[in-house]
This record gives C-alpha cells, sequence and structure tokens, in this order.
C-alpha cells in the first residue's frame, strides 16, 4: 500500500507501527467481540485503556504526583477560555506572551472574560523570534504561553521565569513530549493531542493540585477543571477512540527509548532541513531567526510566489504531502513531528536541492 511522505501540520502524522495495532483490533479488542469505539466508556476493559495512557504519560514525562492528568474534549481552543474562567477572578490581570497567532487566540478569549495584559511580544518582527523582555503586571493571576508556533516556526528553548506565586500556563500542543522539560516550572500544561500524541478528539491537560483549588463554583461544570479531576476524565462520556490511540502512541514512544531517545531524533531531522536551507545561498530563506527555530515546524520561503507554487506542485507529485505554508503567511512548512521518520525528512532534503540545482 503506497503510505506517502506526511508533513502536515496536524492532524498530523502517525507512527505506522501504531496505525498496525489499531487495525488488528479494530473489530475485537483483546477479545471482548467489539471495537474499542463499541466499548462503554464505564466498562472494565476501557477503564484500563484510560489508566495506561495516563500511567504512560506520567512515565514518559515524569509528572510528580502533585499533578493531575486530564483527558478533555474541545481541542486548544477551548482551553483559550476554560483557563481565564477558572483562573482569573476579576481583581486579577491574565499575562500573555504572544509569540504567534495561537497565543493572540488564547488572549482574545481570555480579554472577553477579565482583565488581560500583553507581558511580551514579538509580533513587531513579524513573529520570527520568541518575545524577549518579559514584564508582568503587578497584579497578574497568571502568565501563559504558547511553546511551539506551529505558523511561524518558532520554539521557547528557555521558558519564562515566574515568581512562584505567579502560576505558568502553557500551551504545549505542537511539541508535547518532543524534547525533555521540566513539569514542575509549570501549573498548567495543555495539548491537543492531534500533533505528537495522536489522532484529533482529546486534549490533555496537566494540571498541578494546588491550582485546583481555585477554580470557582461559578462556572459552567464542563468547563471547570474540579468536574474532570474528581471524576478522572469520565464525568461524561470521553473520546474513547482517542485515548486508546494515545495510549498506542505512548507505548510507541517507550519502545522507542522514550523521550529523550524521541528529541535526539528531532534535533537530527530539524537540523537536518535547516542545513540545507542554510546552504542555499539564499534560495530557500527561513522564516525563523537561528536561534528561535522549531524542532517542529521548519517554515521557508523561496525567491517568488511562481517558484514556491512550482516547488509545491512538483513535491506533491513526488509524494510530499503537507508542505505548504498556512494560509496567512504561505510560503512552506515542514512539519515534522514525532512520528514522522528520518527518512522523510531525508528524501525532503534530497529533493530540496535536485529542485534548487534545476531552478536556480
Amino acid at each position: 500500500m503506497k503510505r506517502v511522505y506526511n508533513f502536515n501540520a496536524g492532524p498530523a502524522a502517525l507512527p505506522k507501527q501504531v496505525l498496525q495495532r489499531a487495525q488488528e483490533e479494530l473489530l475485537n479488542f483483546q477479545d471482548t467481540g467489539m471495537s474499542v469505539m463499541e466499548l462503554s466508556h464505564r466498562s472494565k476493559e476501557y477503564d484500563k485503556v484510560h489508566q495506561k495512557a495516563a500511567t504512560l504519560l506520567q512515565e514518559l514525562l515524569q509528572i510528580p504526583n502533585e499533578y493531575d492528568i486530564l483527558f478533555m474534549q474541545g481541542g486548544a481552543s477551548l482551553q483559550f477560555s476554560a483557563i481565564p474562567l477558572n483562573f482569573l477572578p476579576l481583581d486579577k490581570t491574565a499575562n500573555y506572551s504572544l509569540s504567534g497567532s495561537w497565543s493572540e487566540k488564547a488572549l482574545k478569549e481570555a480579554q472577553k472574560i477579565g482583565s488581560t495584559h500583553i507581558a511580551s511580544t514579538s509580533k513587531e518582527s513579524g513573529y520570527s523570534q520568541i518575545p524577549s523582555q518579559l514584564s508582568l503586571s503587578s497584579d497578574a493571576a497568571y502568565l501563559h504561553i504558547t511553546s511551539n508556533n506551529t505558523i511561524f516556526g518558532t520554539q521557547w528553548w528557555e521558558f519564562p521565569s515566574t515568581p512562584s506565586y505567579i502560576p505558568l500556563i502553557a500551551d504545549m500542543s505542537s511539541d508535547i513530549l518532543s524534547r525533555s522539560i521540566n513539569i514542575e516550572d509549570f501549573s498548567l500544561i495543555y495539548a491537543g493531542a492531534q500533533k505528537n500524541l495522536g489522532p484529533s478528539g482529546v486534549t490533555v491537560v496537566i494540571i498541578k493540585k494546588e491550582l485546583l483549588e481555585q477554580c470557582p463554583s461559578t462556572i459552567p461544570t464542563m468547563m471547570n477543571y474540579q468536574t474532570h479531576a474528581k471524576n478522572r476524565s469520565l464525568y461524561n462520556t470521553p473520546p474513547t477512540f482517542s485515548i486508546y490511540m494515545l495510549s498506542l502512541v505512548l507505548e510507541w514512544v517507550a519502545e522507542h527509548g522514550g523521550v529523550e531517545a524521541i528529541e535526539r531524533i528531532n534535533r537530527e531531522k530539524a537540523e537536518l532541513l535547516y542545513e540545507t536551507i542554510d546552504r542555499s545561498e539564499g534560495f530557500y530563506i527561513g522564516h525563523a531567526e537561528k536561534d528561535a527555530r522549531s524542532h517542529m515546524n521548519v517554515t521557508f520561503n523561496l525567491p517568488s510566489d511562481e517558484l514556491t507554487s512550482i516547488f509545491l506542485t512538483q513535491a506533491k507529485e513526488e509524494g510530499f504531502v503537507g508542505l505548504g505554508g498556512h494560509r496567512m503567511v504561505g510560503g512552506c512548512r515542514a512539519s515534522i513531528y514525532n512520528a514522522v521518520p528520518l527518512e522523510s525528512c531525508q528524501a525532503l532534503a534530497e529533493f530540496m536541492k535536485s529542485f534548487q540545482a534545476k531552478y536556480r
């Protein structure tokens, strides 16, 4: 069966072994005579899947017991609203660091709920770098960052430090599980699954238990983090198949040496493509500043829109999928999440070199 080189930004590539395992179990999951999609979310068979996903995530990310792991729905976009609803009281101000479009959207939702403050921004540079010169408001409720910026191809390599009484909250939808991090630096991490964790449908939330105590009882039940924490993310029917796929992806990461091993491969993939860009003598032009380059999303342009169009057309003919830049900025983007194999990046680098030789 034909498989393309998948560089989609999300939903993104899944490990071939995971897809094969899901295919094998699709009709008869562990001799239940049913697909995992047909199991009751209250059944003992599904409960094992649910617990396995949480346990593997805790082990791989070394999440301390002082944190709860939640499986929610609505994508990262729902978290844009849930966070200020839970943690932005009337006498406080939500602080946001703007590093791209998704952090702008998070800020926009918070502005509907309460007072906000832009603590730092790199918008003036076209989001080609990570913000510096952090300036928190005196009444900060929390600081929110987006750890990786899929559209512009930048990534935080050194996270901002906040006083212990100001929670640091991070949207890690596009780089969670791609590198080692210290969970204890954060009070809340959230991530839509559809880039590094599995298919779309489930959102992982890692939240400090002491932060949960701040959730007010007056907000809608499903937006309250305590609802999900107290019910093990089983208050209502969870996205069972997505959580099952998440558990398989986590198994795959563990089998391949864990996060540290995955990080080494991700670095090699990124360096291969950036080296191709840097050695092209201006034929390929990277968007991100070198010290802010993402290891998840490699963004670049060609000398003209016409040449970019030809590049994307020929790339697709050669089996490279998803290389078009985001509609907001155009150009090209190679999303090289965990499941994108090194061989795909090697093939892309060779195609880029041959295309340059032909059209220079």
